[in-house]
């Protein structure tokens, strides 16, 4: 349970998965759809999901360079607690502001 609160407690974590569940994305495209993250934030748990193979990263040798990030079935595996966080988002805090998630 530890290691689970650990991964599913960090928001900008949460936001990266719920991102690349509807598809493959770019680090640009990631980090515009997120909001108020770092580049330096994104990067890191970008790292930390691949290093736990949650993400696929995927290099192409191309100029510019282009990288591509992903859901492996682990990853995935958190789509159906990502529509039940986002279900009881919607039914018991719609009527509350949300508060700033920590970029650091």
């Amino acid at each position: 349970m530890e290691r689970a609160m650990q991964l599913l407690g960090d928001v900008w974590t949460l936001k990266i998965i719920y991102t690349l569940l509807t598809g493959t994305r770019r680090f640009g495209e990631i980090l515009e759809g997120m909001g108020s993250v770092s580049p330096k934030t994104l990067s890191n748990r970008l790292k930390m999901l691949e290093e736990i193979k949650f993400v696929q990263r995927q290099a192409y040798a191309e100029i510019p360079p282009r990288v591509e990030y992903r859901l492996t079935e682990r990853g995935f595996a958190l789509a159906n607690i990502m529509k039940e966080i986002n279900e009881f988002g919607e039914r018991y805090l719609s009527d509350v502001e949300p508060t700033p998630p920590d970029a650091s």
